[in-house]
């Protein structure tokens, strides 16, 4: 039986698999029907990128340069084994005319390097670092639809989604955390319609299995090691600890972003004050919950007097604040995922949330850049935002977003009109920034 994920069947002739898939390419953009000899992966990708809205003739844009991509790059976990990838792939690539190539997991490419001739004519199409090649951004390519299916893939030919990449051949694998099995990028090589042999589809492979047990031995499970904390964008957070991973009710997704704030603890009375808004909650609740929240993580894990956490934890806002303070502002807005455990009343989370969210729009605002506006203009917790919608407009005023700012701007200054129908003076609609 054929492999699915080879470009090319044994025997195949490659210029008249280029011919047929550039008619099934025409006849896809044209009228929606993808013909044989499409491949299903393929055909897939397509409709995937169609829905996405990728035009056939569009091109990749670049949405990291300089500081951001430098910052980005050095604390990205593939940063640790580019030297494997270099020392398995680095030859191949420049002997052979090709690339290599690594994204993360949004498809956004980190490093491209290889042959300089052949990086020459990559540049042409902003194959370079710092661009975005998900499938969503350019539709069909190795490293894109590598990530957004999580298997190797090899894309030959007129099988890319887009006109000018269509000269190039790819094949890329997903490279996965070896703790939580989470994505984290894909590893590619690019260049001639040699690519498209079944040998390269492996390779790359094995080369992203190589660096998953390189990663193993680097960064290996253990106790002490640093716990993960995901609390933007969600109500419960969660937490990888010593290679498991918790999810924590909305008490303990509180308990533990304000510990982790506060390596050196916080007393009793502290910690009540921080969660709790009615005076009336008594201390015996708090230890309740301390006491369930212990048996959950660990006798070890939480100490008292004062309460704290005996591991390290890195949690996704400090990701945020870290970036934000190097800079990196590009980065820093990619991995800010939503508003600190937006459905927490707990005085201190409320606090902590508008702060951090003011300091990075505050930040969006005043860098300009229409991108990351219009990324978090678009966004759940920007979309009635109208002091960003009036920054969008001032440095990317289309139709739609004029139509969106006028219809903000006239919602907040509308007369608020009470249930009993009459309108009350002065009083108007109140939107707190996101």
């Amino acid at each position: 039986m054929t492999d699915p994920w080879v470009a090319l069947e044994p025997g195949a002739d490659p210029a008249e698999r280029v011919r047929a898939l550039r008619r099934a390419h025409e006849t896809f953009t044209s009228v929606g029907t993808v013909p044989r000899p499409v491949r299903p992966v393929v055909a897939e990708s397509w409709r995937r990128s169609a829905r996405a809205g990728v035009g056939p003739d569009g091109t990749a844009g670049v949405e990291l340069t300089g500081g951001d991509l430098g910052a980005y790059r050095a604390e990205h976990p593939l940063a640790r084994v580019m030297p494997l990838f270099r020392e398995l792939m680095g030859t191949f690539a420049a002997d052979g005319e090709h690339l290599l190539a690594v994204c993360d997991a949004h498809g956004r490419l980190l490093w491209v390097e290889g042959h300089p001739a052949t990086r020459r004519r990559a540049d042409a199409m902003n194959f370079v670092p710092g661009a975005r090649w998900s499938e969503s951004a350019v539709g069909t390519n190795a490293p894109g639809t590598a990530v957004a299916v999580d298997r190797p893939v090899q894309v030959f030919a007129a099988e890319h989604f887009i006109r000018r990449v269509q000269p190039w051949t790819c094949a890329a694998a997903p490279v996965h955390d070896p703790r939580t099995g989470r994505v984290l990028g894909a590893v590619d090589i690019t260049g001639g319609d040699g690519l498209a042999h079944p040998h390269s589809l492996g390779f790359v492979q094995a080369v992203a299995r190589a660096a998953e047990a390189q990663l193993t031995l680097l960064t290996p499970a253990c106790p002490g090691e640093t716990a993960l904390l995901t609390a933007l964008g969600r109500d419960e957070a969660g937490l990888v600890l010593d290679g498991r991973r918790i999810r924590l009710s909305r008490r303990h997704s509180e308990i533990l972003v304000l510990l982790s704030r506060y390596p050196a603890g916080l007393s009793g009375d502290e910690l009540l004050c921080a969660l709790y808004a009615d005076e009336s909650v008594t201390p015996v609740t708090l230890r309740a919950e301390l006491a369930r929240l212990r048996r959950l993580l660990g006798l070890q894990i939480l100490a008292s007097r004062p309460y704290r956490l005996t591991a390290a934890v890195e949690s996704d806002v400090t990701v945020v604040e870290r970036r934000l303070e190097a800079g990196a502002l590009t980065a820093a807005a990619e991995a800010y995922t939503g508003p600190l455990l937006p459905g927490s009343q707990a005085p201190a989370i409320v606090r902590l949330r508008e702060r951090f969210a003011g300091a990075l729009r505050a930040a969006l605002i005043a860098h300009r850049d229409p991108d990351l506006l219009a990324r978090w203009a678009h966004a759940p917790w920007g979309e009635d935002d109208v002091e960003v919608w009036r920054a969008l407009a001032a440095v990317r005023p289309t139709a739609p977003v004029r139509a969106r700012l006028a219809a903000l701007e006239t919602e907040l200054t509308a007369p608020v009109v009470r249930a009993s129908g009459r309108t009350r003076g002065a009083t108007y609609l109140q939107r707190p920034p996101a």
